[in-house]
């Protein structure tokens, strides 16, 4: 059967890359920025929108571009956005008493990713007060090609459209218009307006040359351009008595091009509401875009999106009638900047490949390569990563556990997208084994992290979550599989190539009115399915071994009474207050040691087990598969022989005193639940009642907002950097839910009804406070206070924030 599929598979795999092409080349792939988009090509073209308000002199030193969490926004959110068609994102500026609505979408043709549209519209949020902005679009041009203006140039300015055109080897030619809505009112009074007659109301612009992998520090270029412009034009104002122009007259950009520009700036001034457009027409397409196609293409996205939408996470039945308008519209704003929250990376980065503390040093010596020129921090071969980012202000970039709750959403909306991401990520996987928990790709990455956290060490984990998204889409192709009968299982002829529709829910009976779409060939085709998997598979099991290698643990050198005398395990690089590489940096732990064994790194590599266990079986790799349970069913026994303790009724940490002899770590929290969050008790397991007790106690871990991360009754509750000692985490209670949902509160067992009281009462309090925070301040957090649930530190976080939506629609 697998050599049918493989027989198959160039033609299959010809029609699909020509989509993939087509819908998934261009994107909002800059997330860092309010808006910018760029095309999955390492060095190309590059666009971005800023803006700043010209109602005083002051304002143009707090422009918009890049997200950033100082320019106090009341809210920026993709209300929709297709990851094949485009979106439309709301921003909220009260500063500037301005909201901008960024509409994109993307036309599919030709031979190079088609083409694309943009619409900046703007209207004042409070209209009895001034409105005065300045928007600056602009485009840049990295790696071989060339971009030129094709407008005449004019050095006050340009009334009308504004034409570039460029080419590329991957894009080919294209050119680029920006257009003028006529409903647009300038500013044509003011201070000396009699001087400045000539450039009020014009499209003011600059072209510079920027040497190469400087294109994302644009923003900068284009204000020096600026001021620069106004310092020459401000010469005959500084004396008080005559008075400054109005600022809209001299805070505009120069109306010069310079010899080999790659960078080009468009600047528009604006009195009111405005609107204007931008054009991208690859060259390969005959049909030139308007703004008629935005007329239409805009609303009809936004009514397939809700139709989508509502198919595939559906609202529901437990929850009011009247709350579904408010609902829906959240689960789509945070779906919604999740998908247009990924971003595509390109660039160097930091590895320090002989880095390590002193309770590493002694394995290390043996890990790592005794070479000694490798010591010290290093900058790599450049790489690309299309990659979700957690938070848009202040995490914009790619983070190894973060990734695989992203894409267990992602997977939900766009399977094949999903899988574009998953690729990526499998493709970082070194020789060795190893992936970066963190991927700081390039400068203008660089730029947004503090040099101390820069680099990245070889020996480092992280939480494998990866594999949370590999099992997701297998259950997703057996679901679709058992819908489509056994003739068409077994057949596996159906390239894709019928019409479109939504993904089926997975929690729905399948249904005649609901078919399998351009987001779900691979569910629709088993060949491409068997041939995805087959082809990641051994990059995954290199990196299981890594993990198995690497954070192994030490037993029978403490003595250690169990079953197994391998299978324990200890994260590499913790520091004296902090086990970063656990993911839960601040979370209480006992002193460093090379005796320490952490029961959360033995759950996830008895989850990572069981996940390897279920993709070999797909893959037909019998073999391993009987290792994995092998392997699996050592690592459970062991969590129960070395992690259990009994007069604490939990699970906890293991550790080493000064006489050698090994003592347990009992802080009561998320490490103590790890065993049951990720699934590995079995219902009938005494430990259960425990755990769940625990869980449901308000004087330890229970709250109207969520599970706590840390006991309310430890000593170090809500104490220090707090970051893991109190707040909640929407990820882990995601895990939690879905622990009930699937296992606990559905299967028999003795503590089956507490499991599904706590699971009904655990999914409103989080769902309910999520939202309630959204609509309160326009934002989903990074985490949430432990006493009042109010949302803390970075916003927006629509990375693994954004799972309240499966919450909501359980799908786990």
């Amino acid at each position: 059967m697998q050599l049918a599929w493989l027989a198959l598979l160039p033609l299959a795999l010809a029609v699909l890359s020509q989509s993939t092409n087509d819908t998934l080349l261009w994107g909002a792939y800059r997330p860092n920025l309010y808006f910018g988009l760029r095309p999955r090509i390492p060095q190309s073209l590059m666009t971005g929108l800023m803006w700043f308000g010209t109602q005083d002199y002051q304002s143009i030193g707090k422009a918009r571009h890049a997200c950033d969490q100082g320019d106090n926004l009341d809210s920026y959110t993709w209300t929709e956005y297709d990851t094949r068609e485009g979106g439309v994102q709301v921003i909220k500026d009260s500063f500037n008493n301005v909201k901008i609505t960024t509409e994109f979408l993307k036309v599919a043709g030709g031979n190079h990713g088609g083409s694309w549209a943009a619409r900046i519209k703007g209207e004042p949020i409070n209209k009895e007060k001034f409105s005065r902005i300045s928007t600056i679009f602009y485009f840049g041009l990295e790696g071989i090609g060339g971009l030129s203006m094709e407008t005449e140039e004019n050095e006050n300015g340009i009334t009308g459209e504004i034409q570039l055109a460029g080419s590329t080897p991957q894009l080919d030619e294209f050119t680029i218009r920006v257009v003028d809505s006529a409903e647009n009112r300038y500013i044509n009074s003011g201070p000396h307006v009699e001087a400045f007659k000539e450039r009020i109301g014009k499209t003011h612009f600059v072209g510079r040359p920027v040497k190469p992998g400087d294109i994302w520090q644009a923003g900068q270029y284009l204000m020096k351009s600026i001021l620069d412009c106004a310092r020459e034009l401000i010469g005959p104002y500084q004396d008080p008595v005559i008075g400054a122009p109005d600022p809209s007259f001299l805070l505009h950009l120069p109306d010069d091009i310079y010899m080999g520009s790659n960078l080009y700036g468009v600047q528009k001034f604006f009195d009111g509401p405005f609107q204007f457009d931008v054009f991208f027409d690859s060259g390969s397409v005959k049909q030139k875009l308007t703004s008629t196609t935005l007329d239409q293409g805009i609303p009809a996205l936004v009514e397939a999106y809700g139709q989508r939408f509502r198919d595939v996470l559906p609202y529901p039945s437990d929850y009011p009638p009247e709350k579904k308008v408010s609902l829906e519209a959240f689960s789509k704003a945070v779906t919604s900047n999740l998908v247009g929250g990924v971003g595509y990376f390109y660039g160097t980065s930091i590895v320090d490949r002989k880095f390590s503390y002193e309770w590493d040093e002694d394995e290390d010596a043996v890990i790592n390569d005794p070479d000694d020129s490798q010591k010290g921090a290093k900058l790599t071969e450049p790489k690309a990563l299309l990659t979700a980012t957690p938070s848009r202000s202040f995490f914009p970039r790619g983070f190894y556990w973060d990734e695989g709750f992203h894409l267990l959403h992602i997977g939900q909306w766009d399977n094949d997208f999903s899988l574009e991401i998953l690729k990526d990520w499998i493709g970082l996987i070194d020789d060795d084994g190893w992936v970066a928990r963190e991927q700081i790709l390039g400068e203008e990455a660089r730029s947004k992290v503090p040099p101390e956290f820069q680099t990245q060490v070889p020996n480092y984990a992280n939480p494998p979550t990866l594999t949370m998204a590999v099992t997701a889409f297998i259950d997703r192709v057996k679901a679709a599989s058992a819908s489509r009968g056994p003739s068409d299982e077994e057949l596996g002829m159906n390239l894709g190539m019928g019409g479109g529709g939504a993904q089926v829910p997975l929690s729905n009976p399948p249904s005649a009115k609901v078919s399998l779409g351009v987001e779900s060939r691979y569910i629709d085709n088993p060949e491409l399915a068997m041939t995805y998997l087959t082809e990641i598979y051994q990059p995954l099991k290199r990196h299981y071994d890594w993990f198995r290698r690497t954070q192994r643990g030490l037993i029978k050198q403490y003595s250690r009474k169990a079953r197994s005398r391998t299978e324990g395990y200890r994260w590499r690089g913790r520091s004296q207050l902090h086990v970063l590489t656990s993911g839960m940096d601040d979370y209480p732990r006992g002193p460093p040691h090379a005796g320490e064994l952490h029961l959360d790194l033995i759950s996830w590599m008895a989850f990572f087990s069981r996940t390897m266990r279920d993709i070999a079986a797909f893959v037909g790799e019998k073999d391993d598969e009987a290792t994995f349970i092998k392997v699996e069913q050592a690592i459970l026994n062991n969590i129960e022989d070395l992690h259990w303790n009994e007069s604490e009724k939990m699970y906890c940490d293991l550790n080493v005193d000064d006489e050698d002899e090994s003592y347990h770590v009992c802080h009561k929290g998320y490490l103590s639940l790890f065993p049951f969050l990720l699934e590995l008790l079995p219902p009938s397991s005494p430990h259960l009642g425990h755990i769940l007790d625990l869980l449901y106690d308000p004087a330890h871990l229970w709250s109207p907002y969520g599970i706590r991360s840390l006991s309310a009754s430890h000593p170090e509750f809500g104490q220090g950097e707090n970051y893991w000692k109190g707040p909640i985490w929407i990820q882990m209670n995601y895990l939690a839910l879905r622990a009930l949902h699937k296992t606990y509160a559905a299967k028999e067992g003795p503590y089956q009804a507490k499991a599904q009281q706590i699971y009904k009462e655990l999914r409103k309090n989080v769902v309910d406070n999520v939202v309630k925070e959204y609509e309160r301040t326009g934002y989903v957090w990074e985490q949430y206070d432990a006493i009042t649930g109010e949302g803390k530190r970075s916003h927006p976080f629509t990375g693994w924030t954004s799972l309240t939506a499966l919450i909501l629609a359980e799908k786990y």
